[in-house]
Formats: structure tokens, C-alpha cells, sequence
């Protein structure tokens, strides 16, 4: 059954400085974390792809609604909680960098659910809203 995640989710002094769950090798408090807090904003669209996915990860719900377009966000957003985001791949990007107004990043996310392992692939499309990378939307296969 999915519920409505916690508003604001706040991680723990010892979470932040796990290795964030994006797969950067870096702490979430250096890396995520301060994108997630809104005190920093996402540089690239993969940036913003890997804070989603973060996002998800710790439960999130209000930053993922914060970085999606506006055009294509739901005006609520529930997570699954029995879903345990075990691993990020990037597999490719087009775009998205420093100075682009859009890009592609094409990613597999892994995950447990029930003790089993899945995985979702999607090609998302980013674009800057207000001069900030938000998600618009997934590309058909």
C-alpha cells in the first residue's frame, strides 16, 4: 500500500554523513543533502537526476515535487514505502550540462521490494524552469 511521504524529510546527523544514496562516492551532506534542503541547486540535469533519485531513496516526497516541472507535476506525490532504492546507474546523457536549457539522462534505478530485487530504466527529460533544472518528463523506449 503506498502512503504519503513525510514532508520535509530530515536525515540524521550520522545519515549525513553516509555515502549519499546517488552512488557518488560522496557524504549526502556534500553531496544531495544540500540540494534536498534547498540550499544549493542542481548544476546539471544528471545532478539534478542523482537528487531524485536520493530523494526517493530517503523519502522525499517535498523535493521531488520541488524539481518537477510545472507543467507535469502531480499535485501530490505518494511513496512507496515498502521500497527499499538500492543502487543508481547513470547509463548515458545528452545535454544537461552547464549552459544547456535542456538534456536527457538515461538511468537504471535498482531497487527491494518483498525481498526481491527489480530495476526501472527510463530516459527522463530535463529542462530549466526559472532558470533552474526541473524534470519534465519520460522518454518512450
Amino acid at each position: 500500500m503506498a502512503v504519503v511521504a513525510r514532508r520535509g524529510a530530515r536525515r540524521s546527523a550520522a545519515e549525513e554523513t553516509q555515502p549519499c544514496p546517488c552512488g557518488s562516492g560522496l557524504p549526502y551532506a556534500d553531496c544531495c543533502g544540500p540540494i534536498h534542503r534547498g540550499a544549493a541547486a542542481a548544476a546539471t540535469a544528471e545532478a539534478l537526476m542523482r537528487s531524485r533519485y536520493s530523494a526517493f531513496a530517503v523519502g522525499d516526497a517535498d523535493h521531488l515535487l520541488r524539481s518537477w516541472h510545472s507543467s507535469t507535476r502531480p499535485a501530490r506525490l505518494r511513496l512507496h514505502t515498502g521500497t527499499r532504492w538500492t543502487r543508481l546507474e547513470i547509463v548515458g546523457t545528452d545535454r544537461g550540462g552547464l549552459f544547456d536549457t535542456t538534456g536527457t539522462v538515461s538511468f537504471r534505478a535498482h531497487y527491494r521490494e518483498a525481498g526481491r530485487p527489480g530495476a526501472i530504466e527510463e530516459r527522463s527529460r530535463f529542462v530549466r524552469e526559472d532558470g533552474r533544472w526541473v524534470y519534465l518528463d519520460a522518454l518512450p523506449d
